[in-house]
């Protein structure tokens, strides 16, 4: 079905460029709300899985990333990531040390929980967006070309000046 059918719209989206965007953002929408509903079973958020990912698969030989570091992962700032790292740690997921030498940095690493709870919702997340990515191969990087063409542009773009 077409967005503007999925949307019950009257007129068609134009211009093209507002139809793609639209298609992007609905898109990326329904994809969150599928993955909520897979999250919520274990307890957990979009977010904190996302966290237990880059814990677990970006942390290098001493297994763990400073707060700063997950804070410029996940894209968001550094107070959102202080109450998200809060919460992972009063559910178990987390454990936060000061840094080695600077005991204003923290260092998040993953608990045995943490490790655990990824390793069950891991597989079925990976199988989960398998189904979904009905592209082959050669469609999925152009895709992922498409996309970064396009974020490239929007980050470089600026409204100061209206």
């Amino acid at each position: 079905m077409t967005l503007a059918g999925e949307l019950g719209l009257k007129q068609p989206l134009i211009p093209q460029a507002r139809e793609s965007i639209l298609n992007i953002y609905h898109t990326a929408t329904a994809i969150k709300k599928k993955a909520d509903e897979l999250f919520r079973h274990f307890g957990l958020s979009d977010v904190q899985f996302n966290v237990l990912m880059l814990l677990a698969h970006e942390s290098g030989p001493k297994g763990g990333l400073s707060q700063s570091q997950v804070s410029d992962m996940m894209l968001v700032n550094r107070a959102n990531i202080t109450t998200l790292i809060d919460r992972m740690e009063k559910s178990g997921l987390v454990v936060r040390t000061a840094a080695q030498g600077d005991r204003r940095s923290n260092i998040i690493k993953l608990t045995p929980y943490g490790r655990q709870l990824l390793s069950e919702v891991e597989p079925i997340y990976i199988d989960q967006i398998k189904k979904a990515t009905v592209l082959a191969a050669q469609e999925q990087k152009m895709l992922i070309d498409m996309l970064e063409k396009i974020r490239g542009k929007v980050n470089a773009m600026s409204f100061e000046k209206l």
